[in-house]
């Protein structure tokens, strides 16, 4: 049965009256006054509604308050027993959930259903919905100028031990042979007993950790050839062929392995390490996880932020960096591919950018074209930098607007220009190109009627962004960008993203996209204490101002004035007296 309580409705009396007024305050200026007063009654609910009944079964816990607790639980990095007891005693949490009542009902939640709220979350993606909601809100609440952003991408680790191959074929091994035994007994009893003493208890797995490094690739080599005869001995049976572990052995197989056929018979030959792909399994207890060949196992986080570029203190402090799009992916991805639907991402709930810093990863022509198409001017270097010292690059030729030449950095105008789809030719004389001094750096080539200069269209953008480059303003533009970095260490510091405690790739987005939701809570509760610090401040001079003018104007009057002073404190004295 769902239980949802309406958090709008107002109370005849206020449940919060036995706080003193400096408590209150301070509930008030942190993030349980901004998650009570903002984002509580804006969360999603109803996206969890079709998973219950409406009358029938037990009543839900309230579904505000699990909803809040799992992005509370994300926020501050607590595990499910400390969300239980943050819940159940802690004043802060029952303000920005609104818990008037003291019952175990609206106070406590077993761990049990927690996990179980939590899965529907994650296998349902309504973490997504999650962050759009309350991203959108926070904007709307302190006008978020989303014009100026910039992404980046942090690499994060799921809660999974890190294997080499030999870990790999050993863990994928036990892992089957668990199963096997559990759901098909008589499947289990026709192993080979050698395989079963070997693989199948932990104990016998701590063998393969002991291995000289002089006896790995035999070792190597003989759990390679014990895996492939379980692969053959269990193909053709159906029941087993369906187990998740079974495919696991085989996904090993094929990315670790080379199957050779010699008199008819298969041989297995190990893979040397240069020719696995960086997709490839890395945990059997995490089937998702990748490889980054820069920083390791795990996934990546995309980030984009808003960002203020100004050194004023005072407005930084008032201004929210608000994060507007997270994704996260497999670690084996390029950046360069996320940057178009982090744009479309963000246009599509009104929070686009017109400017978006990135590094060189992301700086790509495609993406750089691409995103001016979308109305967007991508501010991202190069990559793969500079031309060679001394050379003479296309950048120092001028250009028309249809990308022809009209002179060389020299002065002279070329003889032809021509155009076949996106490759441009301009022929400039033989004798004034052989006289030229720059002549043996400059990109022409000799020919039988000209010096050519042939070149892509790609080619000609990609050298005038790199002029642009070594110009201070954009040197000056680009400092901005470096902030991102600060971001990623947010993160990090206060949310722990950069080590989760699941693994899957549903559960890492989950937990990782909550996390950046956090931090905007986080981020915009500072602000609101900023500001507030800031208003009460200018009160407290305006109100000196005018007691200091009260004053000097009753010194005026009674110089002005003195005998009027002078009667009318008579008159007051009498008045008491009388």
């Amino acid at each position: 049965m769902i239980n949802i309580k309406d958090h709008k409705q107002r109370d005849l009396f206020d449940p919060w009256g036995f706080l003193s007024p400096k408590r209150r305050q301070l509930l008030e200026q942190s993030w349980p006054g901004l998650f009570r007063d903002e984002i509580l009654c804006d969360l999603p609910v109803r996206k969890f509604a079709p998973f219950f009944k409406a009358s029938f079964g037990r009543p839900t816990k309230e579904l505000y308050t699990v909803l809040g607790v799992l992005v509370l639980q994300q926020t501050l990095d607590l595990n499910d027993q400390e969300s239980v007891d943050q819940l159940a005693f802690n004043i802060q949490w029952h303000y920005a959930l609104n818990i008037t009542d003291e019952s175990d009902s609206a106070k406590y939640i077993c761990p049990k259903t927690l996990w179980n709220m939590r899965s529907i979350a994650t296998e349902n993606g309504l973490e997504s919905v999650l962050f759009n909601r309350i991203t959108n809100k926070l904007a709307d609440v302190f006008n978020v100028n989303t014009d100026k952003q910039r992404i980046d991408s942090v690499h994060i680790k799921s809660n999974m031990r890190r294997l080499g191959r030999i870990g790999i074929f050993t863990k994928s091994i036990n892992k089957f042979l668990v199963n096997l035994k559990r759901s098909h007994k008589a499947q289990f009893a026709i192993v080979d007993q050698a395989i079963i003493d070997n693989y199948f208890s932990k104990k016998a797995l701590n063998c393969f950790s002991m291995v000289k490094p002089s006896e790995s690739n035999k070792t190597l080599a003989s759990v390679a050839d014990d895996l492939f005869d379980l692969v053959e001995q269990f193909k053709d049976i159906k029941p087993v062929n369906s187990m998740h572990s079974y495919k696991l052995l085989e996904r090993v197989l094929k990315e670790q392995c080379n199957l050779q056929v010699s008199d008819g018979k298969k041989k297995v030959e190990v893979k040397i390490p240069k020719e696995i792909a960086s997709d490839s399994l890395q945990n059997p207890s995490d089937p998702d996880n990748s490889y980054s060949g820069h920083k390791g196992q795990g996934y990546q986080l995309q980030v984009m932020e808003t960002y203020t570029d100004t050194e004023d203190q005072q407005v930084k402090s008032q201004t929210l960096n608000l994060i507007t799009h997270v994704d996260v992916e497999k670690a084996c991805e390029s950046d360069a591919q996320a940057l178009i639907p982090a744009i479309e991402s963000s246009q599509k709930r009104g929070l686009g950018p017109d400017e978006l810093q990135a590094d060189s990863l992301y700086g790509s022509d495609e993406n750089y074209q691409q995103a001016k198409s979308m109305g967007v001017e991508l501010v991202a270097p190069v990559k793969n930098g500079k031309s060679e010292k001394g050379a003479v690059s296309l950048s120092q030729f001028e250009f028309s607007k249809t990308g022809h030449v009209l002179s060389c950095p020299q002065g002279h105008k070329p003889q032809i220009s021509k155009k076949k789809k996106t490759r441009f030719s301009q022929g400039f004389d033989c004798h004034s190109c052989a006289k030229c001094p720059l002549v043996n750096e400059c990109p022409v080539s000799p020919g039988k009627k000209f010096y050519y200069l042939r070149y892509e269209e790609k080619a000609m953008r990609v050298e005038k962004r790199r002029a642009i480059e070594q110009t201070s303003e954009f040197k000056d533009r680009y400092r901005w960008r470096a902030g991102v970095e600060a971001t990623m260490s947010e993160l990090d510091r206060r949310t722990g993203v950069k080590r989760l405690r699941v693994r899957g790739f549903k559960a890492v987005r989950f937990s990782a996209t909550l996390k950046a939701i956090g931090v905007n809570i986080l981020r915009a509760a500072a602000v609101r204490r900023a500001t507030n610090r800031d208003k009460a401040g200018n009160g407290k001079a305006l109100s000196a101002l005018n007691h200091a003018i009260f004053i000097v104007k009753e010194h005026f009057e009674r110089i002005i004035s003195p005998q009027k002073n002078y009667f009318q404190l008579n008159q007051n004295i009498l008045g008491i007296y009388s």
